[in-house]
C-alpha cells in the first residue's frame, strides 16, 4: 500500500510539534495509514486516546517509527460515539493498545479477537464489551480465560503471589501433561495511575513519577521524561551532560544484563555463574551510586542535563571499578558458553521466530535475538547517541540461548562505550535552564532502555501543562512474546523462558 506522506507529520526523536500541525484524518483514513505504514516496515510505538473536547468525540493519536529513515510520524483522528473497527486482526501489534483505549476511554474496538481489560482500573467497568453485569468489579485473574477443550487437557494457574521476591502477575496455562498448548498472562496488580498523575504537570512530583515507572529502568524513563520537557522548552543540553546521561544509561544496562545472566544460570542450576553475577550486578549498581548517590540512578537525570558532575578523581575511580567488573563479568558469564549442560538447556528453548517478532512489534534484546535489527540508539538516536556509536548485535535463532548471548555482547559493547566516554568527557556545565513549555503542542521521546524502547508522548494545553501523558514501557510490547514462546514447550521451561525476557510488571501496569 502506498502511503501519502501528506497524511503524516514527521519529527525527530525528542522533538515537538504544534498540535495544529498534526494531520487530522477521518477514522478510516487513519486506520488505513497505520496499516499501510506497518506493511511498509514502520511500527507502532504508541496508539492512545486523549480527553475529548466535545462529549462523544474522542481523539486518538498514533506514533509510528520509521527505523530505516530515522523518523517518527504522528497522526490523529476523532472517534464519534463509543465504537470503532478494530485493527488488531490485520495488525496484531496494536492489540494491547486497543484494549487499553477501551479501558481508559470506553471505546469498543469492534472485532477485537480477545477484548479484556489491561490494568483492571475501576473506570468503564460497565462497558458492555467486558461481558460483566453492571456494577460487578473486574479484577485480574477473575473472568474469562482462553481454554483448550479435551479430556486430557488440564489448566495450571500460577500467581499472582510467587515464590521469591517478584512482582505480582497471573499466568494461566492450558496443558496436556507437561506440554503447554497456550499461556495467557493477566497483569494489572501494580497499576498506580501514573499517567493520570502526570496530567496538569510538570510539577515537582512529575519527575519522581517518571523515575519510578519501572525502578530498574530509572535512567531510561527519566531520560525520556526530561527529553519531553526539553523538546517542549526548546532546551539544548550541554555536551558534558549528554555524556554523563549516556554513561548512566549504559551502567543501568550493564547491571541488569549481568543480573539476568546470573538469574538464567540459576534457573538451570548452574551456581558458579549465578553466584558471581549476583555480586557483579551490585558492582555496577554501586558505580551508579558513586555518580549520584543512588544505586538505581534516582536524582541523576534532570531537565536540562544532570544533577551530578564527575571530577577527575571520580572518573579515575569509575575506570578502575569498570576494569575490575569487566574482568569478573567475563570470567563468570563465559562459563555458561563453556558448559555443555547449560547450552543444552538454553538452545532451542522458547523460540520467537523472526517474522513473529516483527508482527508483534517486539523491541529490545528480545527483538535483536530474533534477527530484528531494532535499537533506538541507532534507529532513532538522541543526545550523545547522535554522535557516538554503539554496535548493534543480533542473532537469528530467537531462543533462550540467543537472548542470553545478546546480553553478553551488549555487556561488552557498553563497557567499551563507557570507558571511551570517561576518557573524553567534555568540559563545561552539566545543566541548562528549562523555560516554560510550549502550549498546544505534542512531543515524542524515545530512549533505548535495557529491555528495549521506552516511549513517552506528551500533549500540552493552552497553558503549556500536560493535558495527556502517554508512557509505553518495552514490556508493554513484549509480554505477548513470552506467551507465544511457551506454545509447545514443557511447562518446566517457563521459568527459563520468563527470565530470558525478564519483563517488568509495574512498567506494564503503570
Amino acid at each position: 500500500m502506498t502511503i501519502d506522506s501528506s497524511s503524516l507529520a514527521s519529527l525527530s526523536n525528542s522533538r515537538s510539534i504544534a498540535l495544529d500541525k498534526v494531520p487530522l484524518l477521518a477514522l478510516g483514513d487513519f486506520q488505513k495509514t497505520i496499516l499501510g505504514s506497518v506493511k511498509a516496515g514502520r511500527r507502532v510505538s504508541a496508539l492512545f486516546g486523549a480527553p475529548a473536547a466535545d462529549e462523544g468525540n474522542t481523539p486518538l493519536y498514533a506514533v509510528l517509527a520509521d527505523d530505516e529513515e530515522n523518523k517518527l510520524y504522528v497522526l490523529r483522528t476523532i472517534v464519534s460515539g463509543e465504537r470503532f473497527p478494530s485493527l488488531t486482526p490485520d495488525c496484531p501489534q496494536v492489540h494491547l493498545f486497543e484494549r487499553e483505549i477501551a479501558e481508559q476511554f470506553g471505546l469498543v474496538p469492534e472485532g477485537h479477537p480477545w477484548l479484556k481489560p489491561v490494568r483492571y482500573r475501576h473506570s468503564w467497568t460497565n462497558l458492555d464489551a467486558w461481558n460483566r453485569p453492571p456494577g460487578e468489579p473486574i479484577l485480574p485473574a477473575v473472568g474469562d480465560f482462553y481454554k483448550v477443550d479435551g479430556d486430557e487437557v488440564h489448566e495450571v494457574a500460577v500467581g499472582p503471589v510467587h515464590a521469591g521476591v517478584i512482582e505480582p502477575g497471573h499466568f494461566r496455562f492450558q496443558c496436556n501433561g507437561e506440554k503447554v498448548f497456550h499461556l495467557e498472562i493477566a497483569l494489572g496488580y501494580q497499576h498506580r495511575g501514573v499517567e493520570e498523575a502526570m496530567i496538569g504537570g510538570p510539577t515537582s512530583r512529575s519527575i519522581h513519577f517518571a523515575e519510578t515507572l519501572a525502578g530498574d529502568t530509572t535512567i531510561a524513563h527519566c531520560t525520556a521524561y526530561c527529553q519531553i520537557l526539553e523538546a517542549l522548552a526548546h532546551c539544548q543540553k550541554p555536551p558534558r551532560a549528554q555524556v554523563l546521561r549516556a554513561i548512566s544509561l549504559e551502567l543501568e544496562r550493564l547491571a541488569n544484563h549481568v543480573g539476568d545472566l546470573g538469574a538464567l544460570a540459576n534457573d538451570v542450576g548452574y551456581l558458579p555463574t549465578a553466584s558471581y553475577c549476583g555480586r557483579i550486578r551490585g558492582d555496577f549498581l554501586n558505580m551508579t551510586a558513586l555518580l549520584c548517590g543512588s544505586r538505581f540512578g534516582r536524582g541523576m537525570v534532570r531537565p536540562g542535563g544532570v544533577a551530578f558532575d564527575a571530577d577527575e578523581k571520580l572518573v579515575e575511580e569509575l575506570l578502575k571499578r569498570l576494569g575490575d567488573a569487566e574482568r569478573d563479568t567475563f570470567g563468570a558469564v563465559n562459563l555458561l558458553w563453556e558448559t555443555p549442560s547449560v547450552m543444552a538447556r538454553f538452545e532451542g528453548i522458547g523460540i520467537l521466530p523472526h517474522e513473529v517478532a516483527i508482527e508483534l512489534g517486539i523491541v529490545g534484546p528480545a527483538a535483536r535475538a530474533s534477527g530484528v535489527a531494532r535499537d533506538v540508539r541507532q534507529d532513532q538516536p538522541s543526545g550523545l547517541f547522535r554522535f557516538a556509536h554503539i554496535p548493534m548485535s543480533t542473532c537469528d535463532a530467537g531462543d533462550v540461548l540467543s537472548r542470553a548471548f545478546i546480553r553478553r555482547l551488549e555487556i561488552q559493547h557498553s563497557i567499551e562505550f563507557i570507558r571511551e566516554q570517561l576518557h573524553q568527557i567534555p568540559s563545561g556545565p552539566v545543566k541548562a535552564p528549562v523555560t516554560p513549555l510550549a502550549p498546544k503542542s505534542l512531543a515524542v521521546a524515545l530512549s533505548e532502555g535495557w529491555r528495549g524502547e521506552v516511549c513517552h508522548v506528551a500533549l500540552t494545553d493552552e497553558r503549556g501543562r500536560f493535558s495527556r501523558y502517554k508512557v509505553v514501557d518495552p514490556s508493554f510490547h513484549n509480554w505477548t512474546a513470552l506467551a507465544y514462546v511457551l506454545r509447545g514447550q514443557e511447562i518446566s521451561d517457563f521459568p527459563l523462558c520468563n527470565k530470558s525476557f525478564n519483563l517488568s510488571y509495574c512498567g506494564h501496569d503503570l
